[in-house]
């Protein structure tokens, strides 16, 4: 059993349990959002020596050496003394809000202007704060030279930051964002590789960064996104996707549904399912799962089996648990 020492006190873990865990237990409130190390909102820094290998995966090659590591993914196996950030460790951008527009009855289109100083490719990601919490959101646009940024917002119920995106957020107001992150991004220098993109929900925001971002290039493989839903109105931008299908040859677009019957034009079962089915070898593509993390896991280790390499499996789970206090929702 370690022990953590932050900001002065003492704090017992359980075995296998980690600082993230182990403090959120304590009543200590530490920034977090997808507990699966991906977000990198609960970087911490060890005062005291270097972390454990596992917790600072995915970090870049400055924070490792200087002992910072994600608290959702440290399991201490001795004592550490821990500290949060500095200001400059992951740096934070003031953007403004642009526009607003519902997808769907429970999808909200959020535009976002940033600074010169932010980059991003398509299919990462960004942590958005508000009131004392972090939540994660995809970027579902690719990089434009009027510096916009399209995130799609799931209205959950009783989500408190998700209710505030979509009813209280009012056009020309300014957030705070930290990111991007993630490497489920466009590799242009594989445009000759067949790509199946599978994504429930608001999974599809990072998979249209991706399409826009093959098609612009020139991808000259053909290209199969798989939209899952269990009802009708989960199903957003379909008209969309269907211009795409009709315009470019190489593009395949598959509307799933899970929990009724499927209307015209949908096909019934999970996306998933679905999309291997079709596709039962997969060697030499490339795959990108977005979404449900169940689905994710289980449909990377479908993927590898059925021939795709690992190197070529692109995901970014997330598991919204969002321990950035006791009560906080999505």
């Amino acid at each position: 059993m370690a022990t953590i020492t932050f900001n002065g006190k003492c704090y017992a873990l359980r075995d296998e349990e980690s600082v993230l865990d182990g403090l959120s237990r304590h009543g200590v409130h530490v920034p977090s959002s997808c507990h699966s190390g991906v977000c990198q909102s609960c970087l911490m820094r060890s005062v005291d020596g270097t972390p454990p290998a596992a917790s600072q995966k995915g970090l870049r090659e400055s924070l490792k050496e200087r002992d910072h590591f994600l608290a959702c993914q440290c399991h201490p196996a001795t004592d550490m003394e821990i500290a949060l950030p500095g200001d400059d460790d992951l740096p934070r951008v003031a953007v403004k809000v642009i526009a607003k527009q519902p997808l769907s009855a429970r999808v909200m289109l959020l535009r976002l202007q940033y600074p010169d100083s932010f980059a991003f490719r398509e299919g990462q990601f960004i942590n958005l704060f508000h009131d004392g919490a972090v939540r994660s959101y995809s970027i579902a646009n690719i990089p434009n030279a009027d510096r916009m940024l399209d995130l799609h917002v799931y209205r959950v119920d009783d989500g408190r930051v998700s209710a505030w995106i979509h009813e209280g957020l009012a056009v020309g107001d300014c957030l705070t964002i930290q990111g991007p992150f993630g490497d489920c991004v466009y590799h242009p220098e594989h445009s000759d590789q067949p790509l199946l993109l599978i994504g429930t929900g608001c999974g599809l925001a990072p998979l249209r960064g991706i399409v826009h971002r093959a098609l612009k290039q020139g991808h000259t493989a053909p290209i199969y996104l798989f939209h899952g839903s269990r009802t009708r109105d989960g199903v957003y931008l379909e008209k969309e996707m269907r211009e795409l299908k009709d315009h470019y040859s190489k593009f395949h677009y598959t509307p799933c549904l899970s929990g009724e019957k499927s209307a015209a034009g949908f096909t019934s079962g999970r996306a998933a399912d679905i999309a291997l089915a079709q596709h039962p070898t997969l060697k030499g593509w490339r795959i990108y799962l977005c979404g449900n993390t169940n689905m994710v896991k289980a449909t990377r280790k479908k993927a590898y089996l059925a021939g795709a390499s690992l190197a070529n499996i692109h995901a970014d789970p997330f598991e919204f648990s969002h321990n950035v206090s006791a009560s906080a929702n999505v």
